[in-house]
C-alpha cells in the first residue's frame, strides 16, 4: 500500500502542468494564460487579491458565474472599497459571486492594520495561480511581474487551507 501511495504521488509530480511568466517580457502570454485558466474553471473559483481593477478579467469572472461556476473573492479593504476603479462594486452584484473584504494584522504599537496582499487565485480546487502581480492594467502592461500556474496537489491543498483561513476572518462587502 504505502508503494502504491509513493507511486501515485511520484506520477502526479512528474504530471503536474507549471508556468511561469516574467512580465513586461512575457505580459500577453501571463494574461492571456490568467484568463484562460479562470474560463477553464467548470465548479469554483476562489480568489485572494490585493489590487483588481482588471476590466477583462472581471468580464472572464462575469461570464462563469453566469454560468453557474461559484466565485469567491477576498479583496483588500482598504485598496478596493474606495478605489472608483476597483471591480468590487461590479463583481458582487451577480449572482454565484461572494466578495469580502480583509484588512492585514493589526499592529498593536503601531497601531493600524497591515494590507492583505496576496495575489492568488484557485480554480476547481485543482489548480492554483499566484505572484506579485495583482490583476491591473498596469501590472499587464507596464511593471516587472512575475506569474506562477501549477497544479502541483501539495501548493493546491496548502493555497485552499490559508484561503479558507483568510475566508473565515472576512467582511462580506
Amino acid at each position: 500500500m504505502n508503494k502504491l501511495l509513493v507511486c501515485l504521488l511520484f506520477c502526479s509530480f512528474l504530471s503536474s502542468k507549471e508556468r511561469i511568466f516574467f512580465m513586461p517580457d512575457e505580459q500577453e502570454q501571463a494574461l492571456y494564460h490568467l484568463k484562460k485558466t479562470l474560463e477553464s474553471a467548470k465548479e469554483s473559483i476562489d480568489i485572494a487579491i490585493y489590487s483588481f481593477t482588471n476590466k477583462e478579467i472581471a468580464k472572464v469572472l462575469r461570464d462563469r458565474a453566469k454560468n453557474g461556476v461559484r466565485i469567491a473573492i477576498i479583496y483588500d479593504n482598504e485598496a478596493n472599497v474606495k478605489n472608483k476603479y476597483s471591480t468590487i462594486g461590479y463583481l458582487a452584484i451577480l449572482n454565484n459571486v461572494k466578495v469580502c473584504t480583509l484588512k492585514g494584522v493589526y499592529n498593536e504599537q503601531k497601531k493600524y492594520y497591515g494590507i492583505m496582499h496576496q495575489k492568488l487565485a484557485i480554480v476547481d480546487g485543482k489548480k492554483v495561480v499566484f505572484g506579485s502581480a495583482n490583476w491591473s492594467k498596469g501590472a499587464f502592461e507596464n511593471n516587472y511581474e512575475i506569474l506562477y500556474f501549477t497544479d502541483k496537489i501539495e501548493i493546491v491543498q496548502k493555497a485552499k487551507s490559508f484561503f479558507n483561513k483568510m475566508q473565515q476572518q472576512c467582511l462580506v462587502f
